[in-house]
């Protein structure tokens, strides 16, 4: 399971460093120490801490963004059958669905907590790996 470094934590929530180091300080975020001691989250749980968080964010207009839209996020939930994968995601207060085959979920590895960007072009809702 993935894990996450402080700074990527606040740039997925949308916040500070100092932000995600008082949510770990105050208990409300768990982090674990690497052997290096470095802070990390677990992908898993940091999942579950957007999902529950994410009814908390204020929403907020936006003026000029094109048709096409990057969210880069974290997935929460997937469900899958023999054919479709039901895909959710948390970006930032946003939270998207997508639907997709459970081939292209299959191969792009798609479980809670693995970071992913959703591409909203119109209806649809494309999920991309992001490049590292």
């Amino acid at each position: 399971m993935p894990t996450y470094k402080i700074g990527e934590v606040a740039a997925l929530l949308g916040v500070s460093v100092d932000s995600v180091r008082r949510l770990a300080d105050s208990g409300r975020l768990t982090t674990v120490r690497t052997a290096g001691g470095q802070r990390v989250v677990d992908g898993r749980q940091l999942a579950r801490f957007m999902a529950t968080t994410a009814a908390d964010a204020k929403s907020e207009t936006t003026v000029g963004r094109s048709a096409r839209n990057h969210f880069p996020g974290i997935v929460t939930r997937v469900v899958k059958d023999r054919v479709m994968a039901q895909v959710e995601m948390q970006a930032g207060p946003h939270r998207l669905v997508s639907l997709i085959s459970r081939e292209a979920a299959d191969e792009l590895g798609l479980a809670p907590g693995v970071r992913a960007v959703a591409v909203v072009k119109a209806t649809n809702v494309i999920v991309e790996l992001p490049g590292d």
